[in-house]
C-alpha cells in the first residue's frame, strides 16, 4: 500500500528518535521489548523478581496542551510547536522505557533517575518557551511548571482517572455509566498473546507487537455487550417533536488515493510527524501539518458533492499479522510502535445531523473539531468518546474495548461530535473550549448555539480476533502515541469544515426542514 502524500525527511534529529525507537523493537522491528522476562526467568533472584513486579508499563505525564486557555494568536505557531516537543519527548522516555527492562530489573531508581528525571527536565525547559511565547504576545503564562513533572504508571494498576467516565460524551445526553468492564486497569500488564517469557522472543501467533498491546483484556465480544449501554442514538437525527430533525450527507470514498501521514494540522500545525500516529484522509487532499486555510479552500476533494472540500480524518486501524505496511521503518509507524496490516473501511458514512432542542446554525468555515482523545489512558475519560460495535449489533457500543464480532458481522467504529458551538471562535488554545456537547436535554449551555452535529460511521472486514488462555491472537487495534499502549479508549476523529457557503446554507436548510438530503 502506498501513499499520496510528501516524502518525509527523516533529519538528524528525527533519526535519532528513530534509532531510540528501534532499541524498544525485536523480531525484525515488530516486537517491543518484553518487560516481564526478568520476572519469569527460573534463576531470577528475590531481589529482582520484586524488581521486575514492580516495572512500569507506561508513562503519564500532564497534558499540556488541554491545561491551556488563553494563547494570544501570536503566540500560537510557538506554542503549538512547543506542545508537539513535549509529545516527542515522551515517545523518546517512552522508547527508552521500553528498551531497559534489563536494567530497570537489576535497579529500582533506574526509571526515575534515567528517564523520569531528565525527562522533567526536557519537559522544564520546553514549558518555559511556552511561557516566553505566550508573554511576548501579551498573554499571562503562570505556574505552568507545575506541568513538568510525569510518573511511570505500574503494569498492575495504571492511573485512569476512570471517575471521570461518568461526564457526557456522546452528544446525545447519555452518559457512558453502562460501559462494559470499565476502564482497563492492566496496562499491558497482561503476558502478551503468545511472547516468550524466557528470553523476550516471539513465539508463533504473537500479535507482533508485544508489551505495545493490545492485550487481551482489550477485547470483548459483542453478545457480551448490554444492549443501549451508552444510550446512543444509534446514528439517527434528533427525535423529539421539537427541534431540527433533518439530515445531510455527504459522500467522500474510503481513502482510495491512499492518503497517508502522520500529522495533525489540528494539534501540531507546521509539525512534521505531529500526531506520532498514521491517519487516514477522506475529503480534503491537501491535509499535511504545512497546509494554511487557504492550501486547504484550493485543494482537490474526493467529496461527490465538490462543494465540500472539509477535512475528515482518523488513526488507521491494522491487523497485527506482521504486515509490512509502506510505513514500517517511519516514524508514526513501526518506528513507533504502529504495526501491521492498515485496514480500510469498506464504508464510510459522513451524516450531519440536527438538534433536539432548536434549529442550527451554520459553522463558520475552517471550524475545527477533535472528539475522542489520543490520550485518553493517561488522561482520563473526560474526553473519551468514540465507541466500538459490530454490525447487527449497534445497540451495543463500547468505549473502552475493542470488540469481537460474529461471523458475517463487521466492525464499526462511530463518533458523535461536539454539536454546540460559541459562536465566535473557529479554534480554540486547547481545541475543545469553543465547542461542547448537548446537556441531558439536547439544548446547548453558556449562550453556546447548535450547529449541525456531524456522525461519522466507518464500518471495516476484520478477522475476527481469538482469545484462549488470556491471550490475544490476531488482534486489530487504533494507530496511537507509543505510549498510549492501543487502548480502544484512545480512539478519535477530526474534522476542519472547508464547505462552501453555498453548501453549508443547504446542509443548515436541509436540517431545520426536516428533511433527509445529499
Amino acid at each position: 500500500m502506498g501513499r499520496n502524500t510528501r516524502k518525509r525527511r527523516t533529519p538528524l534529529a528525527t533519526k535519532a528518535i528513530a534509532a531510540s525507537a528501534a532499541l524498544a523493537l525485536g523480531g525484525g522491528g515488530l516486537v517491543w521489548a518484553n518487560f516481564y522476562a526478568s520476572a519469569h526467568e527460573s534463576n531470577a533472584g528475590q531481589n529482582q523478581t520484586k524488581a521486575a513486579g514492580a516495572q512500569i508499563a507506561t508513562i503519564q505525564c500532564p497534558d499540556v496542551g488541554q491545561q491551556l486557555r488563553n494563547v494570544p494568536n501570536g503566540a500560537r505557531n510557538g506554542v503549538s510547536t512547543e506542545l508537539a516537543n513535549l509529545d516527542k519527548q515522551i515517545t523518546e522516555a517512552y522508547a527508552r522505557l521500553a528498551s531497559t527492562r534489563q536494567a530497570q530489573a537489576n535497579d529500582s531508581g533506574f526509571v526515575q533517575n534515567a528517564i523520569l528525571g531528565p525527562l522533567k527536565d526536557k519537559r522544564t525547559a520546553a514549558l518555559d518557551r511556552i511561557r516566553i511565547n505566550i508573554q511576548r504576545a501579551g498573554g499571562q503564562a503562570s505556574n505552568l511548571s507545575q506541568f513538568a513533572g510525569c510518573t511511570g504508571v505500574p503494569a498492575e494498576q495504571p492511573e485512569t482517572n476512570a471517575g471521570e467516565g461518568d461526564q457526557n460524551q456522546n452528544g446525545d445526553g447519555q452518559q457512558q455509566g453502562g460501559q462494559q468492564g470499565g476502564q482497563d486497569q492492566n496496562g499491558g500488564g497482561q503476558q502478551q498473546g503468545g511472547q516468550d517469557q524466557n528470553g523476550g522472543g516471539q513465539n508463533a501467533g504473537n500479535n507482533g507487537n508485544g508489551a505495545a498491546g493490545p492485550v487481551a483484556e482489550d477485547f470483548v465480544n459483542i453478545n457480551d455487550v448490554q444492549p443501549n449501554s451508552r444510550g446512543l442514538q444509534n446514528g439517527l437525527a434528533a427525535n423529539g417533536n421539537t427541534g431540527s430533525k433533518g439530515s445531510f450527507t455527504t459522500k467522500c470514498g474510503v481513502n482510495q488515493n491512499n492518503l497517508f501521514n502522520s500529522d495533525n494540522i489540528i494539534v501540531a500545525p507546521g509539525v512534521d510527524n505531529g500526531a506520532h500516529h498514521t491517519h487516514d484522509y477522506v475529503g480534503n487532499q491537501s491535509n499535511t501539518a504545512f497546509a494554511s486555510d487557504q492550501d486547504l479552500a484550493n485543494a482537490r476533494t474526493t467529496c461527490q458533492n465538490q462543494g465540500d472540500k472539509s477535512t475528515y480524518y482518523w488513526p488507521v486501524l491494522r491487523l497485527q499479522d506482521g504486515t509490512q505496511e509502506f510505513d514500517a521503518g517511519d516514524l508514526g509507524g513501526g518506528a513507533e510502535g504502529n504495526v501491521g496490516k492498515i485496514l480500510k473501511a469498506s464504508q464510510a458514512q459522513i451524516k450531519f445531523v440536527g438538534n433536539k432542542k432548536s434549529q442550527v446554525v451554520a459553522m463558520p468555515k475552517f471550524l475545527r473539531i477533535i472528539t475522542g482523545d489520543a490520550k485518553a489512558f493517561t488522561n482520563g475519560l473526560k474526553n473519551a468518546n468514540t465507541s466500538f460495535s459490530c454490525t447487527g449489533f449497534e445497540d451495543r457500543q463500547v468505549t473502552d474495548k475493542y470488540v469481537i464480532c460474529p461471523q458475517g458481522s463487521s466492525v464499526v467504529r462511530t463518533s458523535n461530535f461536539q454539536s454546540c458551538w460559541d459562536g465566535k471562535n473557529i479554534d480554540s488554545a486547547n481545541h475543545r473550549d469553543h465547542v461542547a456537547f448537548v446537556q441531558a436535554d439536547g439544548s446547548c449551555a453558556n449562550g453556546f448555539k447548535a450547529i449541525p452535529q456531524l456522525q461519522v460511521r466507518l464500518v471495516y472486514n476484520v478477522p475476527a480476533p481469538t482469545v484462549e488462555n488470556g491471550q490475544v491472537k490476531n488482534p486489530y487495534a487504533v494507530d496511537g502515541f507509543p505510549e498510549q499502549l492501543h487502548k480502544p479508549i484512545t480512539d478519535h476523529n477530526d474534522f476542519i469544515n472547508v464547505m462552501s457557503t453555498r453548501l453549508m446554507n443547504k446542509v443548515v436548510n436541509c436540517i431545520n426542514t426536516g428533511r433527509k438530503c445529499q
